[in-house]
């Protein structure tokens, strides 16, 4: 099996040192893999330039990345989560493809991960986070039997049944961190049209959502139930488990990610190639470089964690810690 083509998207700032652990991750534990970064140009849509430092450019080159420009076209400064979805523009037509978002670290070899090109699959590593029952008398039901509808989608067909009405997991739903298919075009194209059509014209369920930072992710169940993917289009264990790590912000890494996690972040951060790089990011220098992630490991049992991740940033945040 190959490997599809590995896509990221990265820019100045927290981004940019997210990237380069990423692409030295991949490089080391699935070397056979293609990576295309991503990069916003200015323009418009930004308030200053989201281009990467030029010396982090060169590092994601010799790590083997492609460095491709795009354009914001629709989102922008506005919505930064937005660029994943006009990012997919940089990859040809045809290109089975692997999204990840930039905190995350390649722990296995992605050549293994039984991906079907022609099943969309996204990151079951999720809470509830979207939407908020009651809001304007609005059952999650009716919320999402309203986007189904209003995109013409078959909504029984994407429940889980096995839970009640008014739990969160019976409807589709992922975490943006991570989602793949066989072409970009189609795929992206469909992202961003249901995107669009949801920011700018939300049916009335929507009524007092919020759709900022969670556009991504109601739109993607959308995209991945019409292009035939679903809950079950990826075994579990390979995506956020034994070939992914999607740790996204560093002080919840070393709260509840497993020891091989933390030491494969802190190895790779300590490459001599990328420690002067990394050291520019406040986070990583305090959190991994010198070493203050270890007083936030100290505060959770990994088999005992809070129920939920609001319960770990409050513990983080107490403690002076919280860095992002």
């Amino acid at each position: 099996m190959t490997a599809p083509t590995v896509l990221i998207v990265a820019q100045a700032g927290r981004l940019q040192a997210e990237a380069l652990l990423f692409a030295a991750s991949l490089a080391e534990c699935s070397p056979g893999a293609a990576l295309v970064v991503a990069e916003p140009q200015p323009g418009p849509l930004w308030d200053d330039d989201p281009r990467m430092e030029p010396d982090a450019r060169a590092a994601l080159e010799r790590l083997g990345a492609r460095v491709v420009a795009f354009e914001a076209r629709h989102f922008g400064q506005a919505y930064p989560q937005g660029n994943k979805i006009e990012a997919l523009s940089v990859l040809p037509a045809g290109t089975p493809f692997a999204f990840f978002d930039t905190d995350t670290l390649i722990t296995g070899d992605l050549v293994a991960v039984p991906l079907d090109p022609d099943r969309p699959a996204a990151s079951l590593r999720r809470e509830d986070t979207w939407p908020k029952p009651d809001i304007a008398g609005h059952n999650r039901e009716a919320i999402w039997r309203a986007l189904y509808d209003r995109f013409d989608l078959d909504f029984d067909a994407s429940l889980d049944t096995a839970w009640p009405p008014d739990d969160w997991r019976r409807y589709l739903y992922f975490n943006a961190g991570f989602f793949h298919f066989r072409c970009p075009e189609v795929f992206g194209q469909r992202l961003l049209q249901t995107a669009l059509a949801i920011r700018d014209a939300p049916p009335p369920e929507l009524t007092g959502q919020s759709l900022d930072p969670w556009l991504d992710q109601v739109a993607l169940p959308l995209v991945i139930h019409a292009l035939g993917g679903g809950r079950d289009a990826l075994p579990p264990g390979w995506i956020d488990g034994r070939t992914s790590c999607h740790w996204r912000a560093l002080p919840l890494l070393y709260a509840r990610e497993s020891d091989a996690i933390v030491a494969l972040l802190e190895r790779l951060a300590l490459r001599p190639d990328l420690k002067p790089l990394l050291a520019r990011h406040e986070p990583l220098r305090r959190l991994v470089l010198e070493g203050e992630g270890a007083r936030i490991r100290a505060m959770f049992d990994r088999a005992a964690l809070p129920p939920n991740e609001r319960a770990i940033r409050k513990r983080i945040r107490a403690a002076g810690l919280w860095l992002r």
